[in-house]
Parts: C-alpha cells; sequence; structure tokens
C-alpha cells in the first residue's frame, strides 16, 4: 500500500487549497477583485497539480500490480519510489520478481531433465471436461515421430492405438504392455505406465513409454560390461604375477653361475605358475559349461522322483552340517525336463542354501512345489541371512561370488538350464526367508 508519506503529501495539497479558497472569499469580501481572480487562477492549478499528482501515482501503483498479476517483471522502479512513496511495493514487487526468476529457473532445469532422459514422457492437462498436451518430451516426438502438438485429439491422428488404450480405460492409471505402430514399420512393443496426479485447481495425467527391446538392450548392455570387469579381473589376477615370475625367472638364468638359493626360487616360481595356470583354466572350463550349455533332452519325469534323487546325493551333506530339510513335495504330477540338467539345477540351489546357513545355529531348508496359472513352481527356501541389497542385481552374473572357494557359475548355469526349458529362475528375501523359484511352463 502507499505508505504515510503519500498521505502527508495529498494532506498539505488540500489544506493549502482549501486556505486559497478561503483566502479568495475573503478578498472578494473586501472588494479586491483583481486580487481574488489571480488567487482563484493560483487555486484552480493547485488542483490541477494535485489531480495530476494523484493519477500518476495510482496509475504507477495500477501499472505494477498489473505487471506482477501478469508475471511481467521488465518494469523498472524510479530511485525515488524505492524509498518514498512505494517502497513497501517496490519490495513487494523484487520479492516476487526473485520468487519468478528461481521458478523459471527450475522449471528450465526439470524441462532439459526430461528432453534428455530415454523414456518417452506425455504429460496431459485436463481443461474443464478435455485433455490438453501440457508436455511432451523430446524423446517421445522422436521415437513416435509426432509433432508438439497442444490437443489431444491431434495426437490421436499420429498415434491412435495409445490414445485409444488410454482412452478406453478412462485415463485411469495403468502398467501393462502395448504395441504401437510407427509410421509404415512394424508393431512395435512397449511398457506402458501412467499416472494421475492433482495440483490445487489442476489436474494432470502422466503417460510414460519404455521400448521393451532398449530396456532389454540397457540391461545387457549392463550385464555385459559387468561380466568383462570380473573376467578382466580374473584374468589379472592371473597373468600379473605370471608375468612377474617369468621376469624374475629370465633375470636368474641370465646369470653366470647358479646358485642352490636360485634353484630354489626357479622351481617356487614354475610352481606358482603351473598354479596360476590351473586356475586359468578352470577359469575358461567354467566359461565353456556356460556358453556351450547343451540342449535339454526332455522327458516326462516325476517331480517326486527327481527330489528323491537329488536328496539322496544331498543327505549325507545336510546331516554332517545338522541341516533340517522341509520336504513339502508331495505331488504325482511329472514334468517334461531334461532329468540331469533339472538335478544339477536343484543340487545347486540347496548347495547354496547349505553355505547360507554356515553361520545359523538354527538351519532349516525348505523345499515345495505348487500350480499358479497353468505354470509349475519349485520353491527352494532357507532361513539364512539373506541377499544384501547390495549384490541383489549381481546375483546371476557370470563369475560373481561371495564364497572364496566359489567358481561363480552355480546361478549362472541353474538360470541357463531353466531359460532353456522355456521357464524362468528368481528370488525373494527378506529378514527371514529366501527364496530362489523355479518357474516351468
Amino acid at each position: 500500500m502507499k505508505n504515510w508519506k503519500f498521505h502527508n503529501a495529498l494532506f498539505i495539497r488540500v489544506v493549502f487549497v482549501i486556505l486559497l479558497f478561503f483566502l479568495c472569499i475573503f478578498l472578494i469580501f473586501k472588494m479586491f477583485y483583481y486580487n481574488a481572480i489571480l488567487v482563484v487562477a493560483f487555486t484552480l492549478l493547485m488542483v490541477a497539480e494535485m489531480y495530476f499528482y494523484v493519477r500518476n501515482q495510482s496509475q504507477f501503483y495500477d501499472r505494477t500490480l498489473l505487471s506482477i498479476l501478469h508475471n511481467d517483471f521488465s518494469n523498472h522502479f524510479p530511485e525515488g519510489s524505492k524509498k518514498d512513496n512505494f517502497k513497501n511495493l517496490h519490495l513487494l514487487y523484487e520479492t516476487l520478481k526473485v520468487q519468478q526468476q528461481e521458478q523459471t529457473s527450475k522449471e528450465l532445469i526439470y524441462l532439459s531433465l526430461l528432453n534428455n532422459i530415454d523414456t518417452a514422457a506425455l504429460i496431459l492437462e485436463k481443461e474443464n471436461h478435455d485433455w490438453n498436451i501440457f508436455l511432451m518430451n523430446d524423446c517421445f516426438s522422436d521415437l513416435f515421430k509426432v509433432p508438439k502438438v497442444s490437443h489431444w485429439q491431434y495426437l490421436k491422428n499420429y498415434l491412435p492405438s495409445l490414445c485409444t488404450e488410454v482412452e478406453k480405460m478412462e485415463f485411469s492409471e495403468i502398467k501393462s504392455a502395448i504395441s504401437i505402430k510407427i509410421e509404415e514399420q512394424d508393431l512395435q512393443t512397449f511398457i506402458l505406465q501412467t499416472s494421475r496426479t492433482q495440483t490445487y485447481n489442476k489436474e494432470y495425467f502422466i503417460i510414460l513409454l519404455d521400448s521393451i527391446q532398449r530396456v532389454i538392450e540397457k540391461k545387457e548392455k549392463e550385464a555385459w560390461i559387468n561380466l568383462m570387469k570380473i573376467i578382466s579381473h580374473e584374468l589379472m589376477n592371473s597373468l600379473t604375477p605370471i608375468r612377474a615370475l617369468s621376469q624374475n625367472l629370465l633375470q636368474i638364468v641370465d646369470q653366470e653361475k647358479l646358485e642352490e638359493d636360485d634353484f630354489e626360487d626357479i622351481k617356487s616360481s614354475i610352481s606358482t605358475i603351473i598354479n596360476r595356470s590351473d586356475h586359468l583354466q578352470v577359469f575358461v572350463e567354467n566359461y565353456r559349461k556356460l556358453a556351450m550349455l547343451p540342449t535339454p533332452t526332455k522327458e516326462m519325469v516325476s517331480i517326486n522322483l527327481l527330489f528323491e534323487d537329488c536328496l539322496r546325493v544331498m543327505n549325507p551333506i545336510l546331516k554332517a552340517e545338522n541341516i533340517e530339510l522341509i520336504n513339502d513335495i508331495h505331488s504325482s504330477r511329472s514334468i517334461f525336463i531334461d532329468k540331469n540338467q533339472m538335478e544339477q539345477v536343484i543340487i545347486n540351489l540347496i548347495t547354496n542354501s547349505i553355505y547360507a546357513l554356515k553361520e545359523n545355529s538354527e538351519k532349516k531348508i525348505y523345499v515345495s512345489s505348487y500350480t499358479e496359472n497353468n505354470r509349475f513352481f519349485i520353491s527352494i527356501s532357507d532361513n539364512g541371512k539373506g541377499i544384501d541389497s547390495e549384490i541383489r542385481d549381481k546375483v546371476f552374473l557370470p563369475f560373481f561370488t561371495t564364497r572364496k572357494d566359489g567358481a561363480g557359475i552355480g546361478l549362472t548355469l541353474s538360470k541357463n538350464i531353466i531359460e532353456a526349458h522355456g521357464g524362468y529362475l528368481s528370488f525373494q528375501t527378506d529378514e527371514d526367508k529366501t527364496s530362489f523359484i523355479i518357474c516351468l511352463i
């Protein structure tokens, strides 16, 4: 609001005009007409000056408020106004100007982030009962070859399959796969996720689309990078000492005369080289097992018979480790599998559970089977410490192991075998139980 200085200035002007008015009456009463005319003229000038003063002050005040309402902060306050009549208004203006600049900066950052992610994003804004496009990121526009239109109805002309699916679900939250044809190309499958959010009196609908092929390629790339790190680590652990020992042997044999100690060094170096070479050979053999997994030779096998044979092999170890095995498999069902390969998977999983129970006082392993949605599941669980969150994404990675004597191929090989049977291997872990689940379709 205008401060007290404005009111004081206006009050002085009003008082001065009133005094001039009474002076004019006094002069007329005394018959000093010429003097009275001069005073009237001066009074009119004062009234005009007061009018323009009030008008300028009000216009400046209104213009500033309109600038604030329209988020236009390009105006500049006169230096005098910053300290006098409009001090508080100037403070409000500058505060809102800073907030608007900060908001604009945030919006630019958010927009830049949205335009640089690999996920196609579309945000709709509801106006009355219609949806308009609030934001379409670059990935969405480039991926679907769609111009950045502003209306939902226009988008339907370019992507009818997506728009129809969203409208069919009445703009509700969705998480599913959808096939979309881009121009004249074949149908492509995407993961569709939507959500709704509301801010004050505005409602927004967010659509996210990820290409399944792109997700798979990203996962494969990450897996290859991790695999190469592990292979490089294993190779360097063997090649570095072999190279160092070979250089040492070369220096020894270059001597003119060999001492008794030199022969001992030669024997020790050769023995170490042989050990590291053996380790490399085992490593390569394990890799061959993963890379050259034979095609399953399938036959109908009884579930009970399969587990009886596996447990017959594992029972001596279970007894030695004082582990209680709770067998909840009582199915008369037979499944179409390669019996030898499936036994290898089950033995691998039970062996992992045995190692997971090393530090437990009470050791239990549970095996069970069930059918759900026409799929057959086998579950092998233990009450060990579980799998740390930091390594859960590396569990099935080749050559990754937390055991000192482990090769790191058991779970990878098991996963490959199950996938070769047309199923999948997954795990669930919590504080008191870890389960590896085999799904056979």
